[in-house]
């Protein structure tokens, strides 16, 4: 019978592309993952891998043996979240990734009702760009993802991944207080700050200008929002940004509404087979109580 570590294994190898990547991430030796793997191939009786130059390529058999493991991996966690619920308890740990507006907003509400209405779940919380936390998720990295999806820009999609909504964030044009601008072509002169190139809000952004019949001239990229509001208050740009930033703001920054299509949808992910675990749905529950601004009670008993 195969290994199912040995399994595990080999799926790591054809989403991280190498032997050094699946020992970092799984925190193993790199010898140890070769001689694992190796055991694997003497155990199917079938070719898995092959050299090409530096790079270890799956072969045919190897992407569907992947195949199969992600399958019989989903089961296994169905059947760990079905035995976790078993006893009625809500517990365990879940692991967050989500990006930087989230964390400032609606995270922390949400990790306030987890420490009361459910004291014995640990959650851990990193910051990650959509992209990179959805494929995670996929991955088995984190248990679930908070991203956002721009207008015409979708977020990728991973089979095995269940999609719920949360909510919708309106985009405006960020100036000065005081400054005369009351439309995003009213902007053309003037120094914008975006987030680096690739990113949705960037594509977003670089489109609004376009169609608004000019290149922006982009003098100041980060990913933080925060720091943009602050190029913004001082005078030094104008920018596009998210309704949820200004709740976690004060600083003195004007909104001009934008034409078109100006929201952005926030939406969680989770495995298939995590779907019952009684942990991540408290986690699940307790953050559309934070976008809806209601405080999720604690279960009766």
């Amino acid at each position: 019978m195969l290994d199912v570590r040995r399994l595990r294994l080999l799926r790591e190898l054809s989403i991280r592309g190498t032997i050094a990547g699946v020992a970092q991430a799984l925190a193993y030796s790199p010898s140890a993952v070769s001689q694992q793997l190796a055991l694997l191939e003497r155990e199917s009786g079938a070719t898995l891998l092959r050299r090409s130059g530096r790079n270890v390529l799956l072969t045919p058999e190897a992407e569907r043996l992947v195949a199969h493991t992600t399958r019989i991996l989903t089961v296994l966690e169905e059947a760990e979240s079905e035995l976790s619920s078993s006893d009625g308890a809500t517990s365990g740990t879940v692991r967050i990734a989500a990006f930087q507006s989230a964390l400032l907003t609606i995270v922390p509400t949400a990790l306030a009702a987890m420490r009361r209405n459910h004291p014995d779940v640990r959650v851990e919380v990193v910051h990650r760009e959509p992209g990179a936390a959805l494929a995670e998720t996929w991955a088995r990295e984190v248990d679930l993802v908070i991203a956002e999806e721009y207008p015409a820009h979708s977020a990728p999609h991973h089979d095995g991944l269940i999609r719920d909504e949360l909510t919708e964030d309106r985009i405006h044009l960020a100036v000065p207080e005081g400054a005369a601008i009351a439309s995003v072509a009213d902007a053309a002169e003037l120094p914008w700050t975006m987030e680096p190139a690739g990113t949705a809000s960037r594509h977003f952004a670089e489109q609004l200008c376009r169609r608004a019949g000019f290149e922006p001239d982009v003098r100041y990229v980060t990913a933080d929002l925060h720091a943009q509001l602050g190029l913004i208050a001082s005078g030094a740009a104008v920018g596009l940004l998210p309704g949820l930033i200004w709740s976690a703001s004060t600083a003195p920054v004007a909104r001009v509404p934008i034409d078109g299509e100006n929201t952005r949808r926030l939406f969680t992910a989770h495995r298939r087979g995590s779907h019952g675990n009684q942990a991540l749905a408290a986690v699940r529950a307790e953050l559309g109580a934070a976008v809806r601004g209601e405080p999720e009670l604690p279960p009766v008993g």
